[in-house]
C-alpha cells in the first residue's frame, strides 16, 4: 500500500510525526553546544515566522476560498469566519494557558498564575505554536480525501514539509536556553522535543474532522490559518525582535515565507 492510499488519519499522523521529529532535531542541537547566539536564535524565530505567514495563505486560506466557490457572493464568509474564529480561540488559549516566552523572566510569565518551573512553562509556549500547526496539516490531509481539486497531496506534503523546517528553530529555541540556565543536555532535549508531541494530536483531529464533515472544511482551514497567524504576530515575530537583531530577523522572515511559498506552489 502506498502513502496516497492510506487513510488521511494515518498520513496526517505519518506527516505530523516527521514535523514532531524536525522539533527534536532542533532540541538535539542542545548536545553540541549551549551558547547559540541571540542573534542566531532571532534570525532563526523570524524564519520560522515567514514559513508560518506563507502556509496560512498558500496552503490554508487560498483554498479555503477556493472551495466557497459555490456560495456566490459570500464566498468569502467561511474563510473569515474561519480565519477570526481561530484566532479568537488561540487567544483565549493564550489568555488561561501558562506559558513564558524565550526571551521573558519568570514574572513575565502569561495565563493564569502559577508555581511551575521555567522549564514547564518554556515548553507550554513552544506547544501552544505548535497546535495550529498540527491542526494545519491534518486539515490539508483532510482536503485531499474530500476530493477538492484545490486541495492535493502534494500540497499537503508541501506543507508538512515547511511546518517540519520551521519546528527546527523552535526545538532549539527551548532547548538551548534550558541548558544555558543549567539544565542537563538530556533534560534540555527532553523538554525542547516535548513541545512537538501535540502536533500529531492536532493533526488526527484535524484530519478525522473533516473526513467526518466535510462541509466544515473550508472553515477548518481558515480556522487552522488564523490561529497561526495569531501565533506569528503574538509570539514568534515579537520574540524575534526583542534582543536588538530586528533587521536580521525580518530578513529570516522574509527568507521563511520564500522558502514556503516557492515549496507549496512548486509541489502543490
Amino acid at each position: 500500500m502506498t502513502f496516497a492510499e492510506l487513510h488521511p488519519a494515518l498520513q496526517a499522523l505519518i506527516a505530523t510525526c516527521f514535523t514532531w521529529g524536525m522539533t527534536a532535531l532542533g532540541a538535539a542541537v542542545v548536545f553540541l553546544t549551549k551558547n547559540i547566539t541571540k542573534k542566531t536564535l532571532d534570525i532563526m524565530l523570524g524564519f520560522a515566522a515567514g514559513v508560518m505567514i506563507a502556509a496560512s495563505y498558500w496552503s490554508l486560506l487560498a483554498p479555503a476560498i477556493e472551495m466557497s466557490e459555490g456560495l456566490g457572493s459570500l464566498k468569502w464568509v467561511p474563510a473569515l469566519v474561519g480565519f477570526l474564529s481561530g484566532a479568537f480561540f488561540l487567544r483565549l488559549v493564550d489568555m488561561f494557558l501558562p506559558h513564558l516566552h524565550i526571551h521573558a523572566k519568570m514574572d513575565e510569565a502569561e495565563g493564569v498564575s502559577t508555581s511551575w518551573k521555567r522549564s514547564t512553562l518554556l515548553v507550554l509556549a513552544i506547544t501552544l505554536h505548535n497546535i495550529p500547526e498540527g491542526l494545519a496539516v491534518g486539515v490539508a490531509f483532510g482536503a485531499v480525501a474530500a476530493g477538492y481539486p484545490s486541495a492535493t497531496l502534494a500540497g499537503a506534503i508541501a506543507l508538512a514539509i515547511g511546518i517540519g523546517i520551521q519546528n527546527f528553530p523552535e526545538g532549539t529555541a527551548v532547548s538551548v536556553p534550558l541548558r544555558r540556565d543549567g539544565m542537563s543536555r538530556a533534560k534540555s532535549f527532553w523538554y525542547g522535543q516535548l513541545s512537538g508531541i501535540v502536533e500529531p494530536i492536532a493533526g488526527v483531529l484535524g484530519a478525522l474532522a473533516v473526513v467526518v464533515a466535510q462541509p466544515i472544511l473550508p472553515y477548518a482551514l481558515a480556522f487552522a490559518a488564523g490561529a497561526m497567524i495569531f501565533v506569528v504576530v503574538e509570539e514568534v515575530i515579537p520574540e524575534s525582535q526583542a534582543s536588538g537583531y530586528g533587521d536580521l530577523a525580518t530578513m529570516g522572515c522574509i527568507v521563511g515565507f520564500g522558502v514556503m511559498m516557492t515549496l507549496d506552489v512548486a509541489l502543490g
